[in-house]
Parts: C-alpha cells; sequence; structure tokens
C-alpha cells in the first residue's frame, strides 16, 4: 500500500497535468461563456441561457490518462514500481483528481442556482436535467464522465505503449467505422425515437451508473494490456 501511495505521489509532482491545467480550461471555458452571456442579456435575451463550455475540463481528462502513461511509466519501471502498483496507483489518482472536478462543478452548480444564474440568468454548471436528481447525482455523473474520459485516454496509451502507433490508429478507425455502423442500423430499424427514449428514461444518475461499468471494463482491458507495455 505504501508503495501504491508513492505512485499516487508521483503521478501528482506534475500537479500541472491533473489539476492546474484542467482547472485552467475549466476558468477559461467559464469566464468566456459568463461573457457571451452577458452579450446576451445585454441583447435583450430573457429566457435561461446554458453553454457546453463546462464539458472542455471533462474531455481534457482523455489527455490527462494519456500523459498518466507515457510520461510517469518509464520512470516508474525504472524505480522499481510494479505494473500493478502503477495501474492502482494511478488509478487513484485519476478517481482523487476526478472527484476535486466535480466537487468544483457542484458547488458551482449550487451557486448559480443561489445566485440565479450568477445575474444574468445564464449557467454554466447548472443544467436541469443533470440537476434532477440532486447534487449528489450530478456530483456522481460529473465524477463518472471525467473517469470515463481518463479512462479512454490511459487504454489509448496502453495500446501505444504496447503495439505502436500503427495498431493505435487501426483501432481507433475501427472503432469510428463500429460507431457509423451502429448508427446506420439505428437508423434502417427506425429506432432513433427508442434511442432517444432509453436515454432520457436513464437520467443522469442511470448514465452515470452505466459510465461506471464502461469504466471498469476500460479499466480491466488497460490493466491487462499493460502487463505486457515496455516502457
Amino acid at each position: 500500500m505504501n508503495r501504491t501511495l508513492n505512485v499516487i505521489r508521483m503521478q501528482l509532482v506534475n500537479r500541472q497535468t491533473y489539476i492546474w491545467v484542467p482547472l485552467l480550461v475549466l476558468a477559461g471555458s467559464f469566464v468566456l461563456t459568463l461573457a457571451i452571456y452577458g452579450i446576451l442579456a445585454n441583447a435583450g435575451v430573457a429566457t435561461a441561457m446554458y453553454g457546453g463550455g463546462a464539458q472542455a475540463p471533462l474531455w481534457y481528462f482523455a489527455v490527462v490518462g494519456a500523459q498518466a502513461l507515457t510520461r510517469t511509466f518509464p520512470f516508474s519501471q525504472a524505480m522499481s514500481v510494479t505494473r500493478r502498483e502503477f495501474y492502482v496507483g494511478t488509478m487513484l489518482t485519476a478517481a482523487l483528481t476526478s472527484a476535486i472536478l466535480a466537487l468544483v462543478f457542484v458547488l458551482g452548480g449550487l451557486l448559480e442556482k443561489a445566485t440565479g444564474g450568477w445575474g444574468l440568468n445564464g449557467y454554466f454548471f447548472y443544467l436541469p436535467w443533470i440537476w434532477e436528481g440532486g447534487p449528489a447525482v450530478a456530483g456522481l455523473f460529473f465524477f463518472a464522465l471525467a473517469m470515463l474520459s481518463f479512462a479512454v485516454g490511459f487504454w489509448g496509451a496502453t495500446i501505444f505503449k504496447r503495439w505502436g502507433n500503427l495498431v493505435l490508429t487501426a483501432v481507433i478507425v475501427g472503432l469510428a467505422l463500429v460507431f457509423v455502423g451502429l448508427l446506420w442500423l439505428a437508423g434502417s430499424m427506425n429506432a432513433w425515437a427508442d434511442m432517444f427514449v432509453w436515454f432520457a428514461t436513464q437520467g443522469a444518475l442511470g448514465l452515470g451508473l452505466w459510465s461506471l461499468l464502461v469504466i471498469a471494463v476500460l479499466a480491466a482491458i488497460s490493466y491487462l494490456t499493460l502487463r505486457r507495455a515496455t516502457p
């Protein structure tokens, strides 16, 4: 356990990757969104305004996941850290930073509700369909989304470390083709309405729990790949 904690400390030596850059992306997106809301409010827009800029730091966690492997894995092996210890410590670091980001989102949403959208009726953190289940569900949803993004980036990095850029590119192209094929299948079966209904009925809690399941699958595959990856 002490060696696993040392991996967490090692990952957090580079706080820019895990903490400061995501927060900077969040702050920049927040300021730009408020500026747009201010312009719209001065133009006479009276309805509630909602933006998608809050997604930016969540998707950036895919970059964090990739860098968590490519930048520190070789160093960890030189320090005689086992692959299992590196993997567990890295995932715990991701969970910790994802929880911090989720807490920021929840506190921001509560402030937006208390201030009527910062006095502009504009909402950055607070999206009604996510907050229908309350702050706890919203926090779980944001945590799961950040962890899912991290897991995708980490998984891609393990493929790169194990087989190289050619295989990683082939996997990405293959997944894109599968996605397009699923869209074609849904269209040919006239299943678009059923798909939208399913997503609507799941809500933020259901989607968050499904995301945790996907994270577990990606994490397991990443670990199996990491066991044979070269530093």
